[in-house]
């Protein structure tokens, strides 16, 4: 016989496979097999699951099987930290500057002149203010127009006007209940109304905003603003305690800090508020009811 005779047997030989009830040993099914088809199912089965093994290997269970897996998410979540930092780093810094800006509107400093556009004869005539920010002073065109306007006559009657019904759906409530002892009169410079309340009395928010101020002076001591819609802020002045710091929400009704004596413009213990709305003063006595 021949090799290739032999071969052929080999492969053309059929099994008998026989499936019975152990009861009885009568016959359930039976089915006859080669050697080839054997073959093909096991090269079958070994191909289905190489396959499904790749697959798991990448997605399921590649946290386990893929040495890159961990690398790769960690750079994933590094890269969208960082443009999370940068976007926080950008709204922080544009936060830091309208409290500025707030802050000198309210202690009356002249607004920064950018560094990239100042003019070279300024560059070196920084003076520092007292929050420790270096300011660049006005050029003498600006001086002599602020003089212009400071010695123009003072109409009292303009200030504190608004239209009618600007403020008509708020209600503001009182900062403290007291008795008020020195009124709006900005002729005088006095841009707000004294309140005298009891000792330790809790100064409240008049309505819902977010605190853009919150430190010392040395003239008016310890200093809350708040921002409001209506593009109104409120001020409120002289405090011994400040509760809020620059950033926090608050509602209307919501203690700030305690009525207090500091600063060198006060006079005793009393709380001085002042509204302002888009730049003018307004007189508090309009609108809120202090007894």
């Amino acid at each position: 016989m021949s090799v290739k005779q032999k071969i052929n047997d080999w492969i053309e030989t059929k099994f008998l496979i026989v499936i019975r009830k152990e009861e009885d040993f009568s016959v359930i099914t039976s089915f006859t097999i080669t050697k080839i088809r054997v073959g093909l199912l096991l090269t079958l089965l070994f191909l289905t699951c190489f396959v499904l093994s790749l697959f798991l290997s990448k997605t399921l269970l590649a946290r386990w099987f893929d040495p890159m897996y961990v690398e790769t998410e960690n750079m994933v979540r590094i890269h969208a930290l960082s443009e999370t930092i940068d976007s926080l780093i950008v709204e922080v810094e544009a936060k830091d500057q309208y409290v500025r800006n707030i802050q000198m509107v309210l202690s009356g400093e002249s607004e920064p002149v950018p560094e990239e556009i100042a003019p070279e004869e300024n560059r070196g005539e920084q003076q520092p203010d007292r929050s420790g920010i270096d300011l660049y002073k006005s050029s003498e065109a600006t001086r002599n127009i602020i003089s212009e306007f400071e010695s123009l006559p003072l109409e009292e009657g303009g200030f504190g006007r608004v239209n009618n019904g600007t403020f008509t759906d708020n209600y503001f409530f009182p900062p403290v209940k007291g008795v008020v002892t020195n009124s709006f009169s900005p002729s005088e410079n006095h841009f707000g109304i004294d309140v005298v309340a009891g000792e330790d009395e809790p100064v409240k928010a008049i309505a819902d905003g977010t605190v853009v101020l919150a430190s010392w002076t040395l003239e008016t001591g310890y200093v809350v603003g708040i921002q409001h819609s209506n593009e109104l802020i409120s001020i409120y002045k002289h405090n011994s305690v400040i509760l809020k710091a620059v950033g926090d929400p608050v509602r209307g009704g919501e203690i700030l800090s305690i009525i207090g004596n500091t600063g060198e413009q006060t006079t005793g213990q009393h709380l001085h508020l002042e509204l302002w709305y888009r730049g003018n003063p307004l007189d508090p006595g309009e609108f809120i009811t202090f007894d």
